[in-house]
């Protein structure tokens, strides 16, 4: 957070992420000359996250900025483009890709799905107290600090971001007590690590095939599911009318109004039922219950798979998951906005035990995923549903195939679920790591 960005207002920085977004797709487009070479080494999706990281990093936008005012107040400022794109264009985007699922055909994927959902989950709980040793080695005093200043105690809310998400990570906060002073260093690693890591699995993404040969992966399941849903689109493919466009604009923000109307009633519910339970432990486990913004993309999803069994997938012809993917695209790039990488110097240290403990992680997923020759989807979605949550997961899956983003949000729902008993279980390592 710091001097005010050359651009400020959120409909010039949008309609800059957009002229990106414009230019992204059309050298992508070309077939002769440099950009094909160039987007056969980098995937589009990784360029559309990371050029609006760049216009932040130079200054011409910024998620949070400081002002002044003429009475010597400081002011802080945010963006709304991230809020906006997660709470209302996520959701209609899961809805528009879900609606042609064929939910038989995604439990066919199988067991190693899960398998790497819970890799990624041990990875998390493991990676962090091995990274607090590793680095201790290294420069003790960057593990340190005592009382609520205990390192150990501000990376419990990493443990809870990434495997669970935000409403896990506050949880974490109030169990262990961190100051509340240094909170903001570690969300920044949360945000510097997490996506470089999610830069990565992106550009694997452009690499995949040869990721699974060398895995000698069976994506058979996979590309079965993908040939299905293509099949059905196919089928039913024809050119989208007025109507269409109109009737599947209805259905995809109509269940997001719908979702977050009864969000807003279940997430206060069950924040004062889980508040009425008696052990600090048990209540803290369920505190993703009382989450806005689970409980909307639960239902958005709930709505999409049901809309799949109705005519309403008939849609699809009419280019559904395409019009999902724009909004995913806005997302991945108000996503690339909110980090800055002149800053990832400005907490070397905490940044580094954080890049260890995602090595780690990566590292026991690769090792997992050759002995069960699991195919790359599996390793990447695996991984975000964990660290990315319900916001990101959706991206790197449907980056393989639209059809797959409902994969991505089932995973990520797993992942709320666990990530206060996982990273509980990872403090508890990473105290006695820091002590020993």
């Amino acid at each position: 957070m710091g001097n005010s960005p050359l651009f400020t207002d959120d409909t010039i920085v949008f309609g800059l992420l957009m002229l990106a977004l414009g230019f992204i797709f059309y050298t992508e487009s070309r077939t002769t000359g440099f950009w094909p070479k160039f987007y056969k080494i980098v995937p589009g999706l990784f360029v559309a996250y990371m050029l609006p990281s760049l216009f932040t990093t130079v200054g011409l936008i910024a998620p949070e900025w400081k002002t002044v005012n003429d009475a010597g107040e400081t002011i802080k400022h945010s963006t709304n483009l991230y809020y906006v794109a997660s709470r209302y264009l996520l959701p209609a985007a899961l809805v528009l890709m879900t609606i042609s699922i064929d939910l038989k055909a995604v439990f066919n994927l199988g067991w190693k799905a899960l398998i790497m959902f819970f890799t990624g989950t041990i990875g998390i709980i493991i990676g962090g107290p091995i990274a607090i040793l590793l680095i201790s080695m290294i420069s003790p005093e960057t593990v340190g600090g005592v009382g609520p200043d205990a390192v150990w105690r501000g990376l419990s809310t990493l443990a809870g971001s990434w495997i669970g998400g935000g409403a896990n990570q506050t949880a974490m906060l109030e169990i262990y007590g961190y100051n509340q002073k240094l909170y903001g260093g570690m969300v920044f690693v949360d945000i510097v690590v997490a996506n470089i890591w999610m830069a990565v699995l992106l550009i694997g993404i452009g690499k995949s095939n040869r990721i699974d040969k060398w895995l000698n992966a069976d994506n058979s399941a996979i590309e079965a599911l993908k040939e299905k849903v293509s099949t059905f689109s196919n089928k039913v493919k024809r050119n989208p009318t007025l109507t269409d466009l109109m009737i599947m604009t209805a259905i995809a923000f109509g269940t997001v109004s719908f979702s977050h109307y009864f969000a807003g009633f279940l997430a206060p519910f069950f924040e004062r039922l889980v508040g009425e339970i008696e052990s600090a432990t048990a209540r803290n486990i369920f505190t993703f219950l009382g989450s806005e913004f689970f409980w909307m993309i639960s239902l958005s999803t709930i709505i999409a798979i049901l809309l799949s069994f109705t005519k309403a997938k008939n849609y699809e012809g009419a280019g559904a998951s395409k019009y999902g993917s724009v909004f995913i695209y806005i997302l991945v790039a108000s996503i690339g906005m909110k980090m800055d990488l002149t800053q990832i110097f400005d907490n070397a240290g905490l940044i580094f035990i954080g890049i260890v403990w995602m090595t780690i992680h990566a590292g026991l997923l690769v090792l997992v995923a050759k002995l069960i020759k699991a195919p790359y989807f599996f390793l990447a979605v695996g991984s975000q549903a964990n660290v990315g949550g319900a916001a990101s997961a959706p991206i790197v899956a449907a980056a393989f195939h639209p059809s797959l983003a409902t994969v991505g949000v089932l995973l990520a729902v797993c992942g709320y679920a666990i990530g206060t008993v996982g990273a509980i279980l990872c403090t508890i390592l990473m105290e006695l790591a820091a002590v020993s």
